[in-house]
């Protein structure tokens, strides 16, 4: 026998039977082909023939599932995912199946338990983390492929373009992709602008002055929301779980200010990846309807106070219209009386000695 070695016992003279371990079940060279064609070349062939066919295989079988799974399932992230699983699974037996026909025998494979556990530790468990986080995201469904969704953190919008059990890839709205693993997804505050319904409530404050004609700017507001395309002029109220919203662009004082009266616009855009767009139109036809209808946006002035601990400043000055009193304060009060005491000895003096040095404006 080749796998056993039979031995007679010494004393007895009965035979027993030393079992010897297997060797690998290699792939043998068939009949037909010739005998200069090594053993070995044959295997490689074979095993990357039986990878290529398991490769075109897997495709096959998620075309022809494709369908039946997606019917099944409703959601596009969980058909992707089984179907992926399916090709991945027919891959992994040609390659294993394959390795075994060059040669590599499994069974002496063996790991102690302590580098086990450090390769789990070091390698993998970033890796199970994702999976188990990305298990989550599809059971959980805080968002589908197609849903607009922000990350809070970064203000970084976009559409989920793909979720996968490692990954969630996002097409932002500046034309780049963002792959995040799931892990760091689930840590993060998502919005999901999207996920049953695209219309979102926008909300746009406006101060005006106290002297202005307030219900007139709550109409002028309101119409010039209503004057936008892409915002929801009117219908039916909608409905927000148990709650309630106008459809309808509507204007609301919110409080009084110490020097305005502030406005709160809430209005509803169709598409949330416009909101920028709308908002700069809804603010623009603001600014023309308050032109025309004389309603004035409080701005903060600023005054501006020199004296003698403010430095110096070079001023130009002019003559002021007569019958018009020119009030001097500060420092250009006290420069003024100096000229003033200056010419007047220039005036008093006859010796005809040299005039005094007249001080400059800034000194003391």
């Amino acid at each position: 026998m080749d796998a056993q070695a039979v031995v007679l016992q010494a004393g007895t003279g009965t035979p027993t039977v030393n079992a010897t371990e297997a060797p690998v079940d290699d792939l043998d060279v068939p009949g037909w082909l010739p005998g200069i064609v090594p053993e070995g070349l044959y295997q490689v062939v074979a095993a990357i023939l039986l990878v290529a066919v398991a490769y075109y295989v897997s495709k096959l079988a998620r075309q022809m599932l494709g369908r039946r799974i997606a019917r099944r399932f409703q959601r596009p992230s969980v058909s992707r995912t089984i179907l992926r699983s399916i090709q991945v699974a027919i891959m992994a037996v040609a390659v294993l199946t394959a390795l075994t026909w060059v040669g590599v025998d499994f069974s002496n494979v063996a790991l102690s338990v302590g580098v086990f556990s450090a390769v789990v530790g070091i390698v993998l468990a970033p890796i199970i983390g994702n999976v188990l986080s990305g298990v989550f995201v599809l059971s959980e469904q805080p968002y589908e492929i197609g849903d607009m969704i922000e990350l809070e953190d970064t203000q970084t919008a976009g559409f989920v373009e793909d979720i996968t059990l490692l990954y969630t890839k996002i097409f932002t709205l500046d034309n780049t992709f963002l792959v995040m693993p799931n892990g760091a997804m689930r840590e993060r505050d998502v919005v999901n602008y999207s996920a049953e319904d695209t219309r979102i409530r926008m909300t746009l404050d406006v101060g005006v002055t106290y002297e202005s004609d307030i219900p007139v700017a709550r109409e002028q507001l309101e119409a010039a929301a209503r004057e936008v395309e892409g915002v929801i002029q009117g219908g039916p109220d909608i409905r927000i779980g148990s709650a309630r919203y106008p459809a309808s662009p509507v204007c609301y004082i919110r409080e009084f200010g110490e020097s305005e009266v502030l406005l709160r616009l809430r209005y509803w855009a169709s598409e949330p990846y416009k909101q920028t767009a709308v908002r700069s139109r809804v603010l623009t036809n603001a600014w023309r309807r308050f032109d025309e209808k004389g309603i004035e946006i409080p701005y903060p002035h600023s005054h501006m106070v020199f004296d003698d601990t403010s430095g110096e400043l070079q001023v130009a000055m002019r003559e002021a219209d007569e019958g018009v009193a020119t009030q001097k304060s500060g420092a250009t009060r006290r420069a003024a009386e100096r000229r003033a005491e200056a010419e007047a000895e220039m005036e008093g003096d006859g010796d005809g000695g040299p005039a005094p040095e007249r001080p400059d404006d800034g000194d003391e």
